[in-house]
């Protein structure tokens, strides 16, 4: 487990990289935040959490229960999901909008586009829905 990365992940990078290319500015893992988020846009009040659909236990076709460690892995897992439920009503009772990016959409775009920040892709409306939503939580993807 000391080999898994809770920053810097792939899905990461790529989201980084596509809204930096399109201007975006952003901080990174505010420890002063709940869940400390990925991505931080402090002037709009808005955060970007990118998951992996393995370890927040998402329903796609992306995550399946381990064979080993099993009560381990459903007791990591469950708690991460609890977590970030928690972390996600306080970041929205402070006054943060929050956009949820998961692994599987990103794949899903590149499957489609060969990128993720193309016309349509899970990133094309970022600056409407995250920057003039509405402050509620956004979930890019199934799910």
């Amino acid at each position: 487990m000391s080999g898994i990365r809770g920053e810097d992940t792939r899905p990461e990078l790529i989201v980084r990289r596509g809204l930096h290319a399109r201007g975006f500015r952003y901080r990174l893992h505010d420890r002063k935040l709940p869940g400390k988020p990925d991505l931080v846009f402090p002037g709009p009040k808005a955060v970007i959490l990118v998951h992996g659909c393995f370890w927040h236990g998402h329903g796609c076709h992306l995550f399946k229960w381990p064979a080993s460690r099993i009560e381990f892995r459903k007791e990591k897992i469950s708690g991460n999901r609890e977590r970030d439920a928690g972390n996600l009503a306080r970041l929205r009772d402070a006054g943060w909008r929050v956009l949820v990016i998961r692994e599987c959409a990103l794949k899903a775009a590149e499957a489609r586009r060969g990128r993720g920040f193309r016309r349509g892709g899970p990133l094309a409306a970022v600056r409407q829905r995250l920057f003039r939503g509405a402050g509620r939580c956004l979930t890019s993807g199934t799910g």
